[in-house]
């Protein structure tokens, strides 16, 4: 499975941007990849990845760790978007969409197995 994240680019703080990812290539094991999760990740300059949100196949979600954003998904399309609202600068990061081995919510990297190039976000004034 390759995912390509777009989307990312500079906004002063306050913006908004909106990422896509889109899921292409082999299915995996007999099963589409609608029916995992996916989520968003994101890595500061010298930090670790953490999670930012996580989807469902079926639309449950969580976006706990960060509430002005917000996760959705178009199976139709293979895509996972999130939009993100009153960007802050420590939101800058680069924002990774991953695809996760489970159907259940899962916030920890081990449990995705498919990884994006990522996307830089970078809010400054």
């Amino acid at each position: 499975v390759q995912l390509v994240e777009s989307g990312g680019g500079s906004v002063q703080p306050g913006g908004s941007l909106r990422l896509s990812c889109v899921a292409s290539g082999d299915i995996l094991s007999g099963d589409t990849t609608s029916g995992h999760a996916m989520a968003w990740f994101r890595q500061a300059l010298g930090k670790e990845r953490g999670i930012v949100a996580t989807i469902t196949g079926i639309g449950n979600y969580d976006q706990s760790f960060e509430s002005r954003f917000t996760i959705s998904r178009d199976n139709a399309k293979n895509t996972l978007y999130l939009q993100m609202s009153n960007l802050k600068p420590e939101d800058t990061a680069v924002y990774y969409c991953a695809l996760s081995t489970q159907r259940e919510l899962t916030s920890a990297p081990c449990d995705y197995d498919a990884w994006g190039q990522g996307t830089q976000v970078t809010v400054s004034s």
